[in-house]
């Protein structure tokens, strides 16, 4: 540690043009940090961390530990972490486990303070991780999402784009794109049609995909047979994209909405 900072900057790390580093950061070896970037005081950089361009990473975050996984058997692993993001207060980014190899998360996203995101997760881009968001392991998250405070992801479970979830969620199940989910346990509640307006989705295409959602939670059909219905439209750009979510929706989807669900 040179005598004239106040940070720890291993000399094996990999900075780009106009890093700021704040005091009482650590940054270890084996890490790669893009221009413009800035890494707030107490903010630990473990080895592995792998981030882009323009990142703010505020104090107190933990970047690519060691996963919380008592199978991690010390495999060499990574976190991604794409350009324009911002990490909030004592965010937790666990890096891979031989599973995946990687942690990844795209560009353009918000991850609110005391955010955890476990080992093996993918984020897409441009989405909002609210205060006290929890992922577990595996998990994957589509563009556009955006996660209420105090929600909590199970394992491997599987998030479509432009979905909304209200605070404290409990999720166990996948949740198919464009809609919104609240309620106990998680649940249909519409679609998130003011998020697609203003992403530019025009009305027609809202409605096209509010009648494919009619389908799998308001006619009364199981899973497989709400599916088969979807099969039989004249395929589109959203009714396929529902319909590949749902082909590869290992969990099962979440339900629909029942006024007996709180």
């Amino acid at each position: 540690m040179d005598n004239n900072q106040l940070y720890y900057l291993n000399p094996k790390a990999k900075l780009g043009k106009n890093v700021k580093i704040e005091p009482f950061a650590v940054i270890h070896d084996d890490v790669v940090i893009g221009d413009d970037c800035e890494i707030g005081s107490g903010a630990v950089i473990f080895p592995g961390a792998r981030i882009g361009n323009n990142c703010k990473i505020f104090p107190g975050a933990s970047i690519s530990a060691i996963p919380q996984d008592l199978k991690f058997a010390g495999e060499y692993t990574t976190v991604e972490i794409g350009d324009n993001n911002i990490i909030r207060e004592f965010v937790t980014i666990n890096r891979g486990t031989v599973a995946r190899g990687y942690t990844k998360i795209g560009n353009n996203n918000l991850i609110m303070a005391y955010a955890h995101i476990a080992h093996d997760c993918l984020i897409g881009n441009h989405c909002i991780l609210a205060n006290n968001t929890t992922l577990a392991g595996h998990i994957e998250i589509e563009d556009y999402v955006i996660t209420g405070g105090m929600s909590a992801i199970h394992q491997f479970v599987r998030i479509g784009q432009h979905t909304i979830l209200m605070g404290g969620s409990l999720v166990d199940k996948d949740i198919p794109p464009f809609i919104k989910v609240g309620k106990f346990p998680a649940s249909y509640c519409g679609i998130n049609s003011l998020g697609l307006h203003r992403r530019g989705f025009s009305q027609e295409e809202i409605n096209e995909i509010q009648d494919v959602y009619r389908i799998v939670f308001q006619k009364g059909l199981n899973y497989s047979q709400a599916l088969e219905e979807i099969r039989k439209l004249t395929p589109t750009k959203y009714n396929t994209i529902i319909k590949e979510f749902m082909e590869k929706a290992e969990r099962g989807l979440i339900r629909g909405f029942s006024s007996s669900i709180r």
